[in-house]
This record gives C-alpha cells, sequence and structure tokens, in this order.
C-alpha cells in the first residue's frame, strides 16, 4: 500500500512525505494495532468511541502512537475522547465545538485538540458533515475555542460520482478557512477506494482501512 500512495502522490507532483496515512483498525482487536506499530505505524483511527477508547487503554504503552478519532461524535462523549486522541477529524456541528471548546479542567495543561471539519460534500442531510455553505461559521466558532486547534477540512467521498469532483470541492473549501487561519492547511479525505483522488486533490491525511488490514473475519 505505501508504494501505491507513493506513485500517486509522484504523479500529482507531490512528496510523500507530506501525506500522512491513518490506519483505521475498526472490528480489529488491539494485537493488530501492536502488529502495525512494530511495521512503524504511528497513525490510527478509529470512529466509534467505545472500541477507540478501549484499544487505546490496551496500547498505552506504546510510545508515539497517534489515535485518531473519525467517526460522527456525540457531544455527551466529547471530553472523554479528549483524553485519549491526538486529534478529531469529525467537527462537524456547532454542539461538538462547543463540548470540546473549554479546556478539560482534569487536564489544565492539555494542548489544544486538533482538529478538522467535516465537510458533507453530498445531497443528503442525514449524513455526517456541515453544509459547504456553513463551513465558515463553523471554522469561526473553532477558532474561538480555547482548547481547539483548527487542522483543515476533512470529508467522504459520495458513493456516486467521480470522487475527484468531489474532493476538488473540498480543496477549494480548504482553501476558504484559510483565509480565516492560513495554517489551517490539511485535509483529511481518501480512503482505500479513493485515496489517489484525494492526493490529486492535495489530501494531507488519507483514511485506509481495508487495504492495509484486510476484512475482519
Amino acid at each position: 500500500m505505501t508504494a501505491r500512495i507513493e506513485s500517486a502522490a509522484r504523479t500529482a507532483g507531490r512528496s510523500p512525505e507530506d501525506i500522512t496515512t491513518i490506519v483505521v483498525t475498526k472490528f480489529h482487536p488491539a494485537d493488530l494495532v501492536r502488529d502495525l506499530y512494530a511495521l512503524g505505524v504511528r497513525d490510527v483511527g478509529e470512529n466509534r468511541h467505545q472500541e477507540a477508547r478501549d484499544k487505546a487503554e490496551e496500547t498505552v504503552d506504546l510510545t508515539g502512537l497517534r489515535w485518531h478519532f473519525i467517526g460522527q461524535l456525540q457531544s455527551k462523549k466529547a471530553r472523554q475522547v479528549r483524553r485519549y486522541a491526538s486529534s478529531v477529524h469529525s467537527l462537524d456541528r456547532a454542539s461538538v465545538v462547543d463540548a470540546l471548546a473549554q479546556v478539560d479542567p482534569e487536564f489544565p495543561d492539555a494542548p489544544p485538540l486538533p482538529g478538522f471539519i467535516q465537510v458533507n460534500l453530498t445531497d443528503d442531510p442525514a449524513r455526517g458533515g456541515v453544509h459547504p455553505d456553513d463551513v465558515l461559521a463553523l471554522a469561526t466558532r473553532v477558532l474561538e475555542a480555547p482548547a481547539l486547534s483548527l487542522q483543515g477540512v476533512m470529508a467522504v467521498a459520495p458513493l456516486e460520482g467521480d470522487p475527484r469532483i468531489a474532493f476538488e470541492r473540498l480543496r477549494e473549501l480548504s482553501d476558504r478557512v484559510r483565509t480565516l487561519k492560513p495554517d489551517a492547511r490539511y485535509i483529511s479525505a481518501g480512503m482505500s477506494h479513493d485515496f489517489a483522488e484525494a492526493i490529486a486533490e492535495g489530501a494531507t491525511h488519507l483514511r485506509i482501512g481495508s487495504a492495509i488490514t484486510g476484512n475482519r473475519r
């Protein structure tokens, strides 16, 4: 998989070193995380709080391992997520931002939690993510949150259509966010089936699951 990502980066005229691959380990045991760590993986992702929390606890001894929360976040679970996550890729509504906005009194010296604004690039309002027209308003809310650090934007391409068109739109939204915070330049996009298209449109963080981990048996 590494070779495929590097090839896609070079085809896009980009350096592979500018791309972070997050290995999504959902439904796999913590032992797989240990195996991945032994192979050099340092960024792993989960989209369910309980599974992420349990695996983070089981692998707390792995120095330098970074957990990325990539699933829809419940406001009431937000404070718990910040205790193990090194970043949240699913800031998709004001209630979630507000739940993470203030410094945790139990960890007052913790640095701000890096976060990505999740954008809904489909016509289905039930899908996770903020409407593209509301991205700047939510970005402003994140920037006003003392305990959050805006990193950029995130999206999942629609199941139908050319994913590159969707990722092009995400890149344009990224440029708009950067008018508010120039260093919020990161784009979390691309999965096992569309990572090349995401890289071509500037993705800096890929979320790769089955192409690396295989299907859970």
